[in-house]
């Protein structure tokens, strides 16, 4: 009998530990892992020196190189390059690194997002709604104006700006403790006054190319990235990550309101700085590397939470791989120049052009009672915009590899930009959790 109900209790923490983990989650990892290696083996497989898939997933796959402890230690350490062949070379020490920049940029900005969501219990939060951002945009331009022999200390001074953001909307916010709308609204204000101080400081540069380079940056880039970015951004993501997933039971309490986590004993206050201060990290990191990229942090968590629900273990371990999967497509997009976007952008605004228009002719009365019940107006929207983009991209002459990259934050912006407003059309109630 105490062992039936030794092997009971063992059953039913297991359950506890691992029981939030179902089939719905592990499709939705699966399928952005799906999505974030075929667009790395695309990354990686077209430039100056083209390859073809096959070619591109074998330079990945080199044996010399992937297990290679030379050659590991010159990617992670920075030691000396080993020897290797022509293709190997240019993959693994030009192309990858990008890749795996953009898969760290978006896992990051993601979490982010999902923290603040649930620090503010406001589902039109983001990684910027602090200011953290902009922030962090003051403090790189302040380098590159001011301090341009200094540019090695970008990373440092993005994190430094974006803290000292987040300290002030912080003090601003406080008012005997703070609360989700004091801290919104801080944070818009700080992050205005953070972005027209940049766009002041642009005044006061001479140099050309410091203007191109922080324009570059503000916009969200992944173009240039090697070895030395991903040592940067790896050890603070993998720190951030953890905690973020560790506090995912505090994150839970939070959303259900500051009384009832009060109630159970949570110090608010301080549950709700501290996982701040662990997203404002992740996002500094982030910054640092690729500049700021809009609407990763909105738009991912709003995507894992439809799919599989609000619980925030499931939030977070989702965001972890839907994040870098849109972050890779993205900057394929942005590798394959503004036709290519334009097609993509428009072939799915052309599909969900439809399936509005399907869904409002056949829909159940649930599903029209729940969400809108006009879909004719935005299905004739989203067709005629999408195919004026695909029409403007054959004008153009087609989906072809371009010269000039965009950066990735433009995609992204274009990509979010239509599914907020999606969202607006489609939910009744938009902001809070």
């Amino acid at each position: 009998m105490a062992g039936e109900t030794r092997t009971s209790g063992e059953s039913g923490t297991a359950r506890g530990t691992t029981g939030w983990i179902d089939a719905t989650l592990v499709g939705l990892i699966c399928v952005s892992i799906a999505v974030t290696v075929l667009g790395g083996l695309i990354q990686v497989s077209f430039g100056a020196y083209s390859m073809t898939l096959p070619e591109a997933w074998r330079a990945v796959t080199e044996p010399t190189v992937l297990f290679s402890a030379d050659a590991w230690r010159a990617f992670l350490l920075g030691a000396e390059l080993p020897e290797m062949n022509r293709r190997a070379l240019i993959v693994w020490n030009i192309r990858v690194p990008r890749v795996i920049v953009g898969m760290f940029v978006g896992m990051n900005l993601a979490v982010a997002g999902a923290v603040f969501q649930a620090v503010t219990r406001n589902e039109l939060a983001s990684p910027y709604i602090l200011g953290v951002s902009h922030g962090s945009g003051l403090g790189v331009l302040v380098t590159f104006v001011f301090f341009s022999g200094l540019t090695h200390l970008v990373p440092l001074m993005a994190a430094v700006g974006g803290a000292l953001a987040f300290i002030v909307v912080y003090a601003i916010a406080w008012n005997g403790g703070t609360s989700p709308v004091r801290l919104v609204l801080a944070g818009v204000v700080v992050g205005m006054v953070a972005w027209s101080l940049q766009r002041g400081l642009f005044f006061f540069v001479e140099d050309i190319g410091v203007v191109q380079s922080a324009l570059a940056w503000i916009t969200g880039s992944l173009t240039g990235t090697d070895w030395e970015q991903v040592r940067l951004v790896a050890p603070w993501s993998v720190v951030s990550i953890f905690v973020a997933a560790i506090g995912a039971r505090h994150l839970n309490v939070l959303v259900l309101g500051e009384s009832t986590a009060k109630s159970l004993g949570m110090k608010v206050e301080w549950a709700r700085f501290g996982l701040s201060a662990v997203a404002i990290v992740a996002t500094s990191s982030a910054i640092a590397v690729a500049g700021i990229v809009s609407f990763v942090g909105l738009i991912v968590p709003h995507v894992v939470r439809t799919v599989v629900g609000s619980d925030y273990r499931r939030i977070i371990a989702g965001s972890l791989f839907v994040g870098p999967a849109l972050v890779t497509a993205a900057d394929v997009g942005a590798r394959l120049g503004p036709s290519v976007v334009a097609v993509a952008a428009g072939a799915v605004i052309l599909v969900a052009g439809l399936a509005l228009g399907i869904g409002g002719l056949v829909g159940s009365t649930a599903v029209r009672s729940r969400y809108d019940t006009d879909y004719t107006r935005p299905a004739g929207v989203a067709l005629v915009v999408g195919a004026g983009m695909l029409g403007l991209a054959w004008l153009a002459g087609g989906p072809a590899v371009s010269d000039t990259q965009l950066p990735v934050g433009i995609v992204t912006g274009l990509v979010g930009g239509p599914y907020f407003l999606y969202l607006m059309r489609r939910r009744k109630h938009l902001g809070d959790l």
